[in-house]
């Protein structure tokens, strides 16, 4: 480390869509050293795992928590605040009213690390809620666009039994947590 001085996290502004490219980049200048190697220890991009239904099948999607921020713990020392502003997909940095790259406190940078670290952990967590009698909505399926009643909620299967008015006549059905909203 140059210069003599410590390692603090800041906050890079890239642009949307692009914080994973950003990382990359940095990445890969890290890789080959020099200034940038030598005074950016790591890169960060917090992302969540998102479940949506497509065609019939559950897809785990990664998605970025904080759009359009990059983290960076770095000391920006001589030339690294200039390369790295310079980077392409990258606006500039989190800064203060004289211009000057704003440190990010150590306990947000922990929550933030904290957080991803949680996220990896969880695998299939879903904070849905169903009760007996709610009126739902089916979104997948041969039954897609019905409305029903909830019979029977099964948590540990994540099923639920609704019946369902087709044609005039209540019919039962079994459906997953993720074929379903609620009304």
């Amino acid at each position: 480390m140059a210069e003599n001085q410590a390692m603090r996290w800041y906050v890079l502004r890239a642009i949307g869509g692009k914080e994973k490219k950003v990382k990359e980049t940095i990445d890969r200048e890290i890789s080959i050293g020099g200034p940038v190697g030598d005074n950016v220890a790591q890169v960060l991009v917090p992302t969540e795992k998102v479940f949506q239904v497509r065609n019939g099948k559950k897809i785990a999607k990664e998605r970025v928590l904080y759009p359009g921020y990059v983290y960076i713990e770095a000391s920006l020392v001589g030339e690294v605040p200039h390369i790295l502003k310079g980077m392409t997909n990258v606006i500039g940095f989190l800064q203060d009213k004289q211009r000057n790259p704003i440190p990010v406190r150590t306990s947000e940078v922990n929550h933030i690390l904290g957080k991803v670290d949680e996220l990896t952990l969880s695998e299939e967590e879903f904070d849905i809620s169903f009760i007996v009698g709610e009126t739902i909505k089916v979104i997948n399926g041969p039954f897609n666009g019905f409305n029903g009643v909830i019979e029977d909620v099964n948590e540990e299967k994540k099923k639920l039994k609704v019946m369902v008015k087709i044609f005039g006549r209540k019919t039962p059905l079994e459906l997953g947590y993720m074929d379903v909203e609620k009304e």
